[in-house]
């Protein structure tokens, strides 16, 4: 997988063919990229882990996850991904734009099910464990597409459409709760507009006075919301998100390691290189040394 794909909080690439949004990448942490930070987009998700144990996060609630379970991750939720101490984890990424799902003429499946469920006034488990109700029934669906995704015959399309709908029959027969989400709607907006200016601008100076006032809040009180919502201070976070950048440009630029500290807003080399050594466990140069290596080595491999 293309570890530059997860960039943005806001992701614009386009998952599969425009005709038919429909996708899956096979992902691994740390091996692909340390973690997947906060982000969102308009398709769904599922993350079916292989192996291994990690952390998924939907809209600021952290599930420990491990081979077997599944995450369904709903269009404009926020989520990430991330490693379990220090252990690995191999997952499987499906995304698919719910519109291939949704007809043009309303009916009762967009009107009582489909729509209800994207807008929040119906909600289904995110996490399914193999010791949940209708696991087997749920992982025949997602196992039938990903085997037939293998070879793609003619009008696999159809296949596909017809194991998503018995998917959401499952879920929707069996576990769906007739109630609006218990999310704070507001707060999730504010941090939605705080990544999103934070993407924009992480390779400038950003102040607290600054962000503050993007989101018109009292420098205090923005200090106070960020620490709570994510568990860690904005400069903490603004650090943690430059040094993911750069670590994706080592492995995928030429560009000396200067100027790519100067690209991702670390103005001051040493400091760059203490504190990329201290989340990385190496510094920028033997990192980007490594990947060069391996590339030698294996060039017909990806790294």
């Amino acid at each position: 997988m293309n570890i530059l794909e997860y960039e943005n909080y806001q992701e614009k690439i386009l998952h599969g063919n425009p005709l038919f949004p429909y996708i899956t990448y096979l992902c691994s942490i740390p091996l692909d990229f340390s973690y997947v930070p906060v982000h969102w987009h308009d398709e769904m998700e599922i993350v079916y882990i292989k192996k291994g144990r990690g952390l998924v996060t939907v809209d600021f609630r952290q599930y420990p996850v491990h081979a077997g379970m599944f995450a369904l991750i709903i269009p404009g939720q926020l989520h990430s991904i991330e490693q379990f101490e220090n252990e690995k984890m191999e997952y499987e990424n499906i995304i698919f734009h719910p519109n291939i799902l949704i007809s043009k003429k309303t009916d009762t499946c967009n009107s009582d099910f489909l729509l209800p469920l994207l807008s929040g006034k119906i909600t289904v488990p995110t996490l399914y464990a193999p010791d949940c109700p209708c696991y087997a029934e749920i992982k025949a669906c997602i196992d039938a597409n990903d085997e037939i995704c293998k070879t793609n015959p003619k009008a696999y399309q159809l296949f596909l459409k017809s194991q998503l709908f018995l998917l959401f029959y499952i879920l929707f027969h069996n576990c769906a709760k007739m109630e609006p989400v218990r999310t704070n709607y507001r707060s999730l907006e504010k941090m939605k507009q705080i990544l999103k200016y934070l993407e924009n601008n992480y390779m400038n100076k950003i102040t607290i006075e600054e962000i503050a006032a993007e989101v018109h809040l009292s420098q205090s009180h923005f200090m106070k919301y960020f620490k709570n919502i994510m568990g860690t201070s904005f400069i903490e976070y603004l650090n943690e998100y430059r040094l993911t950048m750069a670590q994706r440009l080592l492995v995928s630029s030429d560009s000396s390691v200067l100027d790519i500290a100067a690209e991702v807003g670390f103005d001051n080399l040493s400091y760059f290189n203490r504190i990329f050594k201290k989340r990385f466990g190496q510094t920028p140069s033997a990192c980007k040394k490594h990947v060069s290596s391996a590339i030698l080595r294996n060039p017909q491999e990806p790294v």
